[in-house]
């Protein structure tokens, strides 16, 4: 559907579990979290539904947070529902299957991006059109291990008590993850600035 290039929005609600079946383990699932299926913890990596839609060029895609940046999420709302063409909206979502005081969950949330675990971003094609990048990165560099925001949600926590060395390792590969993918992003939203920067004739 967002391939097809037509005006639609989607709203995508992430609890990062199936939900709707009790808390299985899904492709959206991070890594070293435990769910149904997964009890000794999650080893592969979360899907990055966002990256995906990026790769086609015309879709607006942005991620969202409302406990970290609810200014963010507005505005984010308000750019795809006024893009021409498709929109994917990926909303941070705390679900009871986390195992959390759900009371708390924007404090989860703002953990969430602070770790790097989550990005905010926005992804808008009209940028491309006029020459600029299109992807924006609205949540800064991580400034909390990644291991204080897993530590909040039993999810994780199960493992450490568990099996307290593979939960070692797990936590270990999903800092690595974090790393990787911020320094993804921030290569991808600077790619124009270098270009300029290297080529003063650009300017």
């Amino acid at each position: 559907m967002l391939a097809s290039g037509k005006n639609v929005n989607v709203f995508v609600l992430d609890t990062e579990v199936y939900s709707n079946t009790g808390g299985q383990a899904s492709k959206s699932t991070p890594r070293a979290a435990t769910a149904k299926f997964a009890m000794g913890g999650k080893s592969g990596v979360k899907k990055d539904l966002g990256m995906i839609a990026m790769t086609y060029g015309s879709i607006y895609v942005a991620t969202i947070a409302m406990g970290a940046n609810d200014q963010q999420a507005l505005k984010a709302i308000q750019e795809a529902e006024s893009y021409d063409g498709p929109s994917l909206i990926i909303a941070y979502s705390h679900c009871i299957a986390h195992g959390i005081n759900m009371i708390k969950g924007f404090q989860d949330q703002k953990a969430a991006v602070a770790s790097g675990q989550w990005i905010l971003y926005r992804f808008d094609p009209r940028r491309a059109v006029k020459g600029e990048n299109p992807l924006m990165i609205d949540s800064k560099a991580p400034s909390i291990p990644l291991e204080q925001y897993l530590m909040m949600e039993n999810r994780f926590k199960m493992i450490v008590k568990s099996n307290p060395e593979e939960a070692k390792r797990l936590f270990q590969m999903a800092q690595a993850d974090v790393n990787a993918r911020w320094k993804r992003f921030e290569y991808m939203a600077q790619r124009k600035l270098e270009s300029e920067a290297s080529n003063p004739a650009a300017a």
